[in-house]
């Protein structure tokens, strides 16, 4: 039986499932208390687009997609995220029967990883699947779709009208949802990586693939820009839901790292 072993437990986020579970009660209790609309939290969707800094960062913004997501009620996810260590041409599917997290394994659904090999032409590149964009989604997962299964993949140079396709025939099945991982601008000043994260924030808005290469630094760029086009094939709204910076928890305005979630319905 083929294990993907958890990588960043303990680093980008707790490796403690008491921990995780405190702060994901952090994050909720904090959601309930600033939310303009609670009808909001009864959203559901299929389709989500999160951070995958470390959750002292970017947890609250990640939780709150993960939250509507797990209202869909969707029996299987797929995440897909850039690859930050490993060079890899194209896009690489899990090929492994269960993945780790702190809060118990989620079961890989081996069928579709297969059925995506296929059908698109991917592989499976092992050195590839070590990789936090992609890992540090799985605790909310297991967390509010603890039934579902999953299925991890990590792109590098990657076309996003490739990777498009994909997204759409995914989507096409009623009981699959997809995440979609990406932080925003690196390292500016805040008033800088604000400008440069509201062209990113405005092409979601407005579903708006060309508006991405008008300024948005996004590093899983490529992935959102399949969702954009994806979505708009068929017939999704986007919703924003959270937006903010590293500084929010550091409160260092000097080098800040974006992080926006979204959701598509």
């Amino acid at each position: 039986m083929k294990i993907r072993e958890a990588a960043v437990a303990g680093q980008f986020y707790p490796a403690s499932p008491e921990e995780i579970r405190r702060m994901f009660g952090y994050f909720n209790e904090m959601l309930e208390k600033s939310i303009r609309d609670p009808k909001l939290l009864e959203t559901k969707t299929r389709a989500v687009i999160v951070p995958h800094a470390g959750y002292i960062y970017s947890g609250f913004t990640a939780n709150v997609a993960h939250r509507l997501l797990g209202n869909g009620g969707v029996k299987r996810v797929v995440v897909i995220g850039p690859s930050h260590r490993v060079y890899l041409a194209g896009t690489s599917v899990g090929d492994h029967d269960l993945y780790e997290t702190p809060l118990g394994e989620l079961p890989v659904d081996r069928g579709l990883a297969m059925e995506l090999m296929q059908r698109f032409g991917l592989g499976f590149v092992p050195e590839a699947h070590h990789e936090h964009s992609t890992e540090v989604q799985m605790p909310f997962i297991k967390t509010y779709l603890p039934d579902a299964r999953v299925v991890e993949l990590v792109y590098g140079d990657e076309n996003p009208r490739r990777l498009a396709p994909v997204i759409e025939w995914l989507l096409e099945d009623p009981q699959t949802g997809v995440v979609i991982s990406t932080d925003l601008s690196h390292y500016y000043d805040i008033e800088k990586a604000k400008r440069l994260d509201a062209v990113c924030l405005d092409a979601v808005a407005t579903l708006d693939p060309s508006r991405l290469h008008q300024g948005c630094e996004a590093c899983g760029k490529i992935g959102v820009e399949a969702m954009l086009i994806a979505a708009r094939n068929l017939g999704l709204e986007s919703l924003i839901l959270d937006y903010r910076t590293s500084a929010d928890a550091s409160g260092d305005e000097s080098q800040v790292v974006g992080y926006m979630s979204a959701a598509f319905i």
